[in-house]
């Protein structure tokens, strides 16, 4: 694998554990100033453990969407990697500093406005529905396999009228 992956860091209008329900617009601002470049990616929101780099964030009608790309040279990294691949680690959550936000109802704080410093993987996210997707393959590889379903076979394919048939067992001749 090359570290490729996307998925959800946040989903708009879904409480989390902490009570905090994001809307829609609430990165719009930060992602804006900073930029994917400027929001680090790390594991378990320690800054001592940057893993790699963000390369698009995006808000959509769903959430946060976020496509990354784990620094293999780094040993955690590969861990992460690995175990991602495995179905091990799936989990994503935000680090942010809150600009705006408004009480609502049920205890619960919406969020309007954030400023976004990181996104980390985790083990276990705040918002359950914060999740990597997928593990991205390298371009190479999704090529050579569209290649592979498209072209055509060198092989004919089997037929009744294609099938081998037994030769014909010699006769000796009843003339002579």
């Amino acid at each position: 694998m090359d570290g490729h992956f996307t998925g959800y860091a946040s989903l708009f209008g879904v409480p989390d554990l902490g009570r905090d329900v994001v809307a829609a617009g609430a990165f719009a601002a930060s992602l804006a100033q900073r930029g994917a470049e400027g929001v680090r990616m790390l594991w378990q929101h320690d800054p001592a453990e940057p893993v790699g780099r963000w390369l698009s964030l995006t808000e959509d009608a769903r959430g946060l969407r976020v496509a990354g790309q784990l620094n293999l040279a780094v040993q955690r990294a590969r861990e992460l990697d690995a175990l991602m691949r495995e179905g091990a680690l799936d989990g994503l959550s935000i680090g942010f500093r809150t600009l705006r936000s408004a009480p609502e109802r049920g205890g619960l704080r919406r969020l309007h406005s954030v400023d976004l410093w990181e996104i980390s993987l985790v083990t276990f996210p705040l918002q359950s529905g914060a999740r990597i997707a997928t593990k991205s393959a390298p371009l190479a590889a999704e090529l050579r396999a569209f290649a592979r379903r498209v072209a055509p076979s060198r092989r004919p394919p089997v037929s009744a009228s294609t099938r081998p048939v037994a030769a014909p067992s010699p006769r000796t001749s009843r003339f002579a």
